[in-house]
């Protein structure tokens, strides 16, 4: 991935937070969710360009969560913070 692709967008993967507060390991997700240890490993460390609905259906349905509670959408830099003036 080049800069350009990283700073084309700025949503980033809580799955690894999700996986901790759950005391999972991404072997065990990927045993209950038939999804690849590689493909979650993409996830967790931010380097995927695209998510297939199956794939988050899966995930959200083995750790009881909403895909908004999966996925962030970082402020742009520079930007204020919203709620404070």
């Amino acid at each position: 991935m080049t800069d350009d692709d990283a700073a084309a967008h700025r949503v980033t993967c809580r799955l690894g937070d999700l996986l901790d507060a759950r005391g999972l390991t991404l072997v065990q997700l990927a045993a209950l969710t038939g999804v690849t240890v590689a493909n979650l490993s993409v996830l967790k460390n931010d380097r995927a360009r695209a998510v297939r609905f199956s794939t988050l259906t899966a995930i959200c349905d083995a750790l009881d969560c909403q895909p908004g509670d999966l996925f962030a959408v970082t402020a742009p830099e520079g930007a204020p913070r919203q709620g404070h003036v």
